[in-house]
Formats: structure tokens, sequence, C-alpha cells
């Protein structure tokens, strides 16, 4: 298929395929993306739109399966948990509490480990220091910090997982 071609029998459906894409999509930016995305696959593949008796036909059903690979896929990766905890909102009393159980077993685990490796991780992960600043204030080199950061996070794990299965 020629440009020429391609321009006068594509291009002209275009607000067709996007009506197709946000029923299917429902968001009008992510219809946007996917029309885009198959007007750019079509222009690639043009050469062979030929061999179709109606490449409108075939541009509107290479939309629909598209619009539908891409929900798929966001289906995919939207979990259960995740899905389920974005409907609960923030006021969800199970999950405060959750939380707060959470993070109390974090601080035991922490306060457990060796005292360098507290302040470590207390001033990394909690007070957001850079590696170089808690070099600084702890006396020791970044590579050290490092190292005993390291540590302290798989104690960490070791011991919630440890937790989480009693």
């Amino acid at each position: 298929m020629s440009q020429e071609r391609f321009k006068a029998e594509i291009l002209p459906i275009r607000e067709r395929l996007l009506h197709i894409a946000q029923r299917i999509l429902v968001e009008e930016q992510e219809a946007e993306d996917a029309v885009q995305e198959v007007l750019l696959k079509l222009w690639h593949t043009r050469d062979s739109l030929d061999k179709y008796e109606s490449p409108a036909a075939f541009a509107t059903t290479v939309t629909k399966n598209h619009c539908l690979d891409r929900l798929k896929i966001k289906n995919r990766q939207e979990s259960l948990d995740e899905s389920y905890y974005a409907r609960a909102g923030n006021d969800n009393p199970y999950l405060q509490l959750e939380r707060k159980n959470t993070e109390e077993v974090l601080q035991k685990i922490i306060e457990n480990l060796p005292p360098l490796q507290q302040a470590i991780i207390r001033m990394k992960d909690m007070e957001e220091y850079e590696v170089e600043e808690i070099a600084e204030i702890t006396g020791t080199n970044v590579e050290a910090v490092r190292v005993n950061l390291s540590r302290a996070r798989k104690k960490v794990r070791e011991e919630y997982i440890k937790w989480i299965r009693v």
C-alpha cells in the first residue's frame, strides 16, 4: 500500500478507531495511546495491507484486539490485594491495624540489630540520609555503610518472614 493510499484509507477512520478503543478501555488517554500504537503498527506493515479486502475492517479488528490485549495486561498486573486495598480506602480499620502491627514488628526487629546497623538503617530508610552523609555521621567509610545497611536489611527481612509464618 502506498503512502497516499494509506492516508486516504486508514487515516480517515482514526475517529472510528478511537471510538472503539474508548468503549473498550474507558479512559480517553489510554484509548488515544492505543489508537496511536495501532496506526503505527499499520504504517509499518502497510506493504502487506493490500492483501486484505478491506484495510479499514482490518484496522478495526487490530484496534479491538490491541485494546483487549491491553486490558488483559492491565488486569494481570493489578493483583487482587491491590484492587481490594484501593477500593477499601485509607479508612479501613483492618488495614490501619495491619499497618500498625507491621510497624511495631519492624521496630522490634530493628531494635535487636547491632547498634551501628540500627543507626544506619534508621538514617537511610527512615530519615532518608544519603550513604555519604551516614558515613560522615558514623565516622565509617561509604563501603562499610553499604555493607552494614545490606546486612541490616537482610536480617530485618529474614526476621520479618519468620514473624509472618508464625
